[in-house]
């Protein structure tokens, strides 16, 4: 296939042609004085095209894409799994999807019950006081739970509590939120097991110390065995432990984070409950904390008075708004209709499958690539592409390759301690059959890596777009369509 086989739009123009048909006005209608600095001074440069064509190009872009309904997406750390349909039917129903932040309380109560036991969902899967639905993802939850912590300190009048400690294992979005919450990222090694060097952390904990930032399992998918003496360490100097919920599908009903030791959490629904994201979102990150930090919430929260709900404003201690209204509602709705349909069990079974399938793969392909954390892992793992660079033949172009088999690739030279870094997150949602294709892909490959490296080395050879020169890409991107003749 090649990029001729769909030709873009504006390159199917004809003059004349058009994709709409709007009716002669026949009566006299008093025409608006217009401000001449918003009349054009000559056509703007639109395609012309009926609305057949328009229809098929859009169906034809449609197809290059790639998404979870169209193939299997091992994302380690990212946790693309199947959005169950029946999500999307609740966020379709007229009663929540045409509403509006600013009606009365009185008319949205549906829409403000959902968001109260969405609340209480998430305080009892993470054992917190209590939840924000407000973040709007990830990240932003991160530098919220930071900006309360921040505030926690302050109020206590300790200042001098300027450090967050986050493991070299970590998400990239933890010293980056922890930066803009004001606070200086001071790294705690991981050790020979992968998981945090209880030495180190001991060297660099200190009375400046804000937080431990921190996941569990870790971004190698390994379970932190150590947690309960890391939590003893860090609020021993008066710190606080904050938990990143990224993967939190590893351990759903089997062991909480406020079981831990952890002060405060972020989730991400758009995640590990199953709402769509990528693309840019839309995403949704809630924040629990421990009854300590509950007054420093955002504000407003979701609150039930004599048998209805309400905004609570009077928070005086809260750390405010971070974002417009109450959070991505459509997202939240999708979480609750997916915890709901699954119940307790069945997000118990999630973590068990999870795990079950990430095991299955590790193990299969530990055959031909090097293992550099041979314990059994949680719900990802990460394997290193070493042996197969000493042939010629990088991690890069692997992931490339995989393309051909019309899978996406895993997460690569990610984490950064692990050399040619191949991360791979099968999640619960995928069958044996689906597991056991990739399996012999990436075997099929590996074959290939020491038989015929230049397969792999110029591959993708079966995608809309073939290899291109990356560096060029980043450095002189090319933004809008330029096609047209002058």
């Amino acid at each position: 296939m090649n990029s001729k086989t769909f030709p873009l739009i504006f390159e199917r123009s004809n003059p004349g042609r058009k994709s709409y048909s709007i009716p002669s006005i026949d009566t006299e209608q008093e025409v608006n004085d217009i401000d001449p600095i918003y009349i054009r001074k000559k056509p703007a440069r639109l395609p012309e095209v009926s609305e057949l064509d328009l229809i098929r190009h859009y169906t034809a872009l449609s197809k290059r894409n790639f998404g979870i309904d169209s193939g299997f997406y091992p994302l380690g750390s990212c946790t693309m799994k199947y959005n169950p349909k029946i999500n999307e039917d609740v966020a379709r129903l007229d009663g929540f999807a045409n509403i509006h932040p600013n009606q009365p309380v009185k008319t949205v109560q549906g829409a403000l019950e959902v968001m109260f036991y969405l609340q209480k969902s998430l305080e009892a899967i993470t054992g917190m006081h209590e939840v924000s639905l407000q973040p709007a993802a990830g990240a932003h939850g991160e530098w919220t739970a930071l900006m309360m912590i921040r505030a926690f300190h302050e109020e206590n009048g300790d200042l001098k509590r300027t450090k967050v400690l986050i493991p070299d294992s970590a998400h990239g979005t933890n010293p980056a939120s922890a930066t803009v919450a004001g606070f200086e990222s001071v790294t705690v090694k991981s050790n020979e097991n992968g998981l945090v060097d209880l030495d180190d952390l001991k060297r660099v904990v200190d009375d400046n110390t804000a937080a431990l930032m921190l996941t569990n399992p870790n971004t190698l998918g390994l379970f932190e065995t150590e947690i309960i003496e890391i939590a003893n360490i860090v609020h021993d100097v008066g710190g606080k432990l904050y938990y990143d919920g990224a993967n939190l599908n590893a351990i759903m009903g089997y062991v909480r984070p406020g079981d831990m030791g952890f002060d405060a959490v972020h989730l991400n629904l758009h995640k590990t409950f199953t709402g769509p994201h990528g693309g840019g979102g839309p995403g949704s990150g809630p924040i629990g904390v421990t009854k300590e930090l509950a007054p420093f919430l955002p504000k407003p929260t979701i609150v039930k008075r004599n048998g209805a709900y309400d905004f609570e404003y009077n928070r005086p201690r809260a750390i405010g708004r971070v974002k417009p209204y109450y959070g991505n509602f459509g997202i939240n709705l999708r979480a609750y209709t997916y915890i709901r349909s699954m119940g307790a069990e069945g997000l118990k079974k999630v973590s068990e499958y999870a795990v079950l399938n990430a095991n299955y793969l590790m193990r299969r392909l530990e055959e031909e690539f090097e293992l550099p954390y041979p314990v059994h892992c949680k719900h990802e793992f990460v394997l290193s592409g070493r042996k197969q660079k000493q042939l010629g033949v990088r991690t890069l172009d692997m992931a490339k390759r995989i393309l051909d088999y019309g899978f996406h690739p895993p997460t690569i030279y990610f984490p950064l301690n692990v050399e040619e870094a191949l991360m791979i997150e099968p999640t619960e949602t995928e069958s044996k059959d689906t597991l056991d294709e990739f399996i012999e892909v990436m075997l099929e490959i590996a074959r290939d890596v020491r038989e015929n490296p230049e397969i792999v080395q110029d591959a993708p050879h079966y995608t809309v777009v073939k290899r291109m020169d990356e560096t060029r890409a980043a450095r002189k991107p090319v933004l809008k369509y330029d096609g047209f003749n002058e």
